[in-house]
């Protein structure tokens, strides 16, 4: 068989539309690389094998039948993986969580079906922490996933298993869904591309909702211009679902041809806050390596003030409980998920508390109950309302910024670190759920204010991993809202010039 394992995946559609590989051939491969791998990394919760093969098949016959690879779409034949939040009209959907343990939707969500008309073959579902709830793949009701690099570490979370199987190349593309930075963390921490489109970009019908404000689904690739590639298959209008924007119904979705352009004049802006002296050694490093790669590449970099960056773990830990609480009120064990056995002379109660004491993890435990405090009667002022002005106050900074207004200079991006350090061993911060929160310092405020992120592989921290293994270290990308096209060019020359995307983890099944 060709190595498609190793081929990104404009490589590999390309492959496939010229016949060079058959779908059958790459669906294969990527199978086989999961039974093997897997057994290590624990990334996924299903896999479809006799679908996925099936659908590659189909895609086979009609290109030997004189279709055209065009008509089926620019990821024909390409193997993808789907965090189990999404809806998929087969298999389950657990959201990797008891109380959804058995649940099977009747409906596919729109970016599980863009990517299937784009000719995209389904080979699994992946493994997260429960709802999307934490930071390290740690909190999944059914297993802890484990980072390619080192397998004693996290892998980020909460789309941890979509990274992971990305990274250990068992498909070329993933889709997560970042609440928090649950994209980009994880992409930070396995040495991948890891995208949050701007708020309203993507559609979220389908998507099992954990903040319905701040959620957004994107993908995890190896490099930019898959990415690209892959925003440009599952973005626009979707008049399913109400937080998608009608403006775009007419957008332009090629993300992918003015790529390879360099941005002329490019100001990017580094927040004050990003020399944390808390950033591992490696990390402030690779944020200084970073500003002398746009610099050699004549781009003009500039100190920011982000002054409310400090209130945005504050402000994420209020209103995404808050929601949480809300949105988990559904699974009670009548309407929808696990019912627990009671007796005959329990009131209604009881059936709700069991059933979701039953069914929830701790931590999803604890988000309910922080949000379902802080939206009390009596603290809803002090706390959500709070919140939310910090919200608008963190949104302000970076309109600023981008701007030019109150006196910042006008960058046409922010860069900073995704994560303060390296991937951390396993167990390491499950029993202190502040430390825990502390891995998002530098994501959750990209969802506070609605804009795209992206994180990039930014270096290596030498040495780190367990046995001497060098450890992945990211970069992020923050542009104003739906500016992603120039975000994404951006991203792409930093990529070009350093090539840290090509180095590969020691765990290839």
């Amino acid at each position: 068989m060709a190595d498609t394992a190793s081929m990104t995946v404009r490589e590999l559609a390309g492959a496939v539309a010229s016949r060079a590989v058959s779908a059958v051939e790459a669906a294969r491969v990527s199978l086989d690389r999961i039974a093997s791998a897997d057994r290590s990394l624990r990334a996924y919760l299903q896999v479809f094998e006799e679908r996925a093969l099936a659908r590659a098949s189909e895609i086979d016959r009609r290109l030997a039948g004189g279709e055209s690879a065009a008509s089926i779409g620019p990821l024909a034949g390409v193997p993808v993986a789907l965090k189990d939040n999404l809806c998929t009209g087969y298999g389950r959907t657990t959201c990797g969580s008891r109380i959804l343990e058995k649940y099977e939707s009747p409906f596919s969500a729109t970016v599980v079906r863009r990517l299937e008309a784009a000719g995209a073959v389904v080979v699994g579902k992946t493994n997260l922490d429960e709802f999307a709830m934490g930071s390290s793949c740690e909190n999944s009701a059914f297993h802890c996933t484990h980072n390619p690099w080192d397998v004693t570490r996290a892998p980020g979370g909460s789309s941890g298993g979509s990274a992971a199987a990305v990274a250990a190349r068992t498909v070329p593309l993933a889709l997560g869904s970042d609440t928090g930075g649950s994209i980009r963390q994880p992409a930070s921490l396995t040495n991948l591309v890891g995208l949050k489109p701007t708020y309203g970009r993507v559609s979220r019908f389908g998507l099992v909702a954990f903040a319905s404000s701040l959620d957004q689904v994107g993908p995890l690739a190896r490099t930019v211009g898959d990415a690209a590639l892959a925003l440009g298959v599952i973005a626009g209008f979707d008049e399913q679902d109400s937080t998608s924007l009608e403006a775009l119904r007419q957008g332009d979705l090629d993300f992918v041809r003015d790529l390879e352009r360099p941005v002329a004049g490019l100001r990017l802006g580094v927040p004050r806050q990003a020399r944390s002296p808390q950033n591992h050694p490696a990390v402030a490093a690779a944020l200084e390596a970073s500003i002398g790669v746009y610099r050699g590449l004549g781009a003009e970099v500039v100190e920011i003030d982000l002054p409310h960056l400090a209130y945005g773990i504050a402000a994420y830990y209020i209103v995404a409980p808050a929601e949480a609480s809300s949105n988990l009120a559904r699974f009670d064990g009548i309407r929808y998920g696990r019912r627990a056995e009671t007796g005959p002379g329990d009131h209604l109660m009881a059936l709700y508390s069991r059933s979701r004491a039953e069914g929830f993890g701790p931590e999803v435990q604890r988000r309910i109950m922080l949000g379902t405090y802080v939206l009390s009667s009596g603290y809803y002022d002090a706390y959500y309302l709070t919140a939310l002005r910090a919200r608008r106050l963190i949104k302000r900074d970076f309109d600023g910024a981008f701007s030019a207004e109150e006196g910042m200079p006008g960058v046409h991006a922010v860069l900073m670190p995704t994560t303060a350090g390296p991937a951390f061993k396993i167990g390491e911060k499950t029993s202190d759920p502040l430390a825990m929160y502390l891995e998002d310092i530098y994501t959750v405020t990209a969802n506070l204010a609605g804009i795209p992120a992206v994180s990039i592989p930014g270096g290596f921290a030498e040495k780190a991993g367990t046995d001497g293994q060098d450890l992945p270290v990211g970069m992020q990308l923050l542009g104003p809202a739906f500016d992603e096209a120039r975000l994404l060019r951006i991203a792409r020359m930093h990529e070009a010039a350093t090539r840290w995307h090509e180095r590969a983890p020691g765990v290839r099944g």
